[in-house]
């Protein structure tokens, strides 16, 4: 299943709206990348599976902040 590792957002029911205003039933994926990111505090890379806004909050806040504001724990941090 697609799905973030930190965060758990996976996919989302929707609408595929036509023309004529009928709606039916769809999916909508997220966008999940596998991604190795650098750790300095553990000083080595962790692969995850991110969304593209994850990785993009990760590059802002770095990577055990955003891990602990999200309830997420990291192995070999204490």
């Amino acid at each position: 299943m697609a799905r973030s590792d930190i965060t758990g957002r996976r996919k989302l029911k929707g609408n595929s709206v036509s023309h004529s205003n009928i709606k039916t039933k769809r999916w909508q994926d997220v966008n999940i990348q596998r991604r190795r990111v650098w750790v300095p505090e553990l000083k080595r890379f962790v692969t995850l599976r991110l969304t593209t806004r994850d990785i993009r909050s990760i590059d802002k806040v770095g990577f055990v902040a955003f891990a602990k504001k999200h309830g997420y724990e990291v192995p070999g941090l204490s």
